[in-house]
């Protein structure tokens, strides 16, 4: 958690706006007793653009982007496997009732699921994977298709009351939206492949900061180690910041489990997603976990784990990755798998 020092480097300014709830510019650390408060600090352009300044003083290389291969977050996020968690994270973030509401009045994802998904892969593996422009040309695309995302909250959920106001590029809600990610990929990353050790995940926790920079995320306002972010997690579970509201449950009913729609999502996918939720939640998206739903998501990672260990890598690792190898390797273009394992990630050959 930031010290007390370092909430005093930022000094709050004048309310953006008041309706319900007061809005405010980069200011102290927020959390939970803040959100009951109903108070909120936005994230402006100036403010991503100082963190992008911070990230460019520790980049070496711009063609192997923020990371490059000997760094853990490629090796972790070069997985397909990663895939399994997917839902997870979907549904850790729709369980953040602003997340929710913005999905439900700015978003096509009801319309489009796979292009939601397109969209959010294209994004972070060009943070991960990408050459330098690339990365801090998502992080801007990222903070500008935020920025038009305001509006209210037509219900009340947990500490947001009915008709406060909700905006994308806020320091809170952006913490947790890039703590689900993070930590999703290691549960997802442990689930086929040997459980990473307490340095590894100290040092992936390290990296993901520069992650968390690129959404606007002063170093300061994160917590410190893998240890402390951990807990952060864990607090928000149980707290009442994410509570499951019917619009969650349809948007989540809607993207991940209603048939009709392609790809189908397989009962299987429903199971292991059921098992990775904390409880709570897993019960607040009414999540059947029964012995039925126990041993097909046990049988499934026993599959998994068994087809990982003889699948090489050309169809283990993510075309992002396979292009960024490539990429160092002096190619101009991706080669066709690579392009044809991109549509399959990101909708296209090749990242922005």
């Amino acid at each position: 958690m930031p010290s007390a020092d370092a909430a005093q480097r930022h000094s709050p300014s004048r309310p953006l706006s008041q309706r319900g709830r007061v809005i405010r510019r980069y200011g102290a650390p927020l959390h939970f007793e803040d959100c009951k408060r109903m108070i909120a600090t936005a994230i402006e352009r100036k403010d991503l653009e100082r963190q992008i300044a911070l990230v460019l003083t520790t980049a070496v290389d711009p063609a192997k982007g923020l990371f490059g291969p000997n760094s853990i977050t490629w090796r972790v996020n070069r997985e397909a496997v990663l895939f399994l968690a997917a839902g997870r994270a979907l549904l850790l973030q729709l369980a953040h009732p602003w997340i929710a509401e913005a999905i439900a009045d700015h978003s096509r994802t009801m319309l489009d699921p796979l292009g939601r998904f397109h969209r959010t892969f294209s994004i972070m593996f060009s943070i991960i994977f990408g050459t330098l422009d690339q990365a801090l040309a998502a992080a801007r695309k990222l903070h500008e298709r935020h920025a038009q995302i305001t509006g209210t909250m037509g219900e009340g959920a947990g500490p947001f009351a009915k008709g406060s106001s909700y905006l994308a590029n806020e320091l809170n809600a952006l913490q947790w939206v890039s703590a689900t990610l993070t930590e999703t990929s290691v549960v997802a990353y442990e689930l086929v492949l040997p459980t990473l050790s307490e340095g590894e995940r100290q040092r992936y926790y390290s990296e993901s900061k520069s992650i968390a920079a690129l959404f606007g995320l002063p170093p300061a306002f994160l917590p410190n180690d893998w240890k402390a972010f951990m807990s952060y997690n864990e607090e928000m579970w149980r707290s009442d910041v994410l509570t499951v509201t019917p619009t969650a449950r349809a948007i989540a009913d809607g993207v991940l489990w209603q048939g009709g729609r392609w790809p189908r999502i397989p009962k299987w996918y429903r199971a292991v997603t059921a098992l990775l939720l904390p409880p709570l939640l897993r019960e607040g998206f009414r999540l059947s976990y029964g012995s039925a739903e126990q041993k097909s998501a046990e049988d499934t990672l026993k599959w998994f784990r068994r087809m990982h260990g003889v699948l090489p890598g050309s169809i283990r690792f993510v075309g992002p990755y396979h292009e960024a190898v490539e990429r160092l390797l002096g190619r101009p273009r991706p080669r066709l798998r690579t392009q044809m394992l991109n549509r399959l990630w990101i909708g296209r050959s090749a990242l922005d």
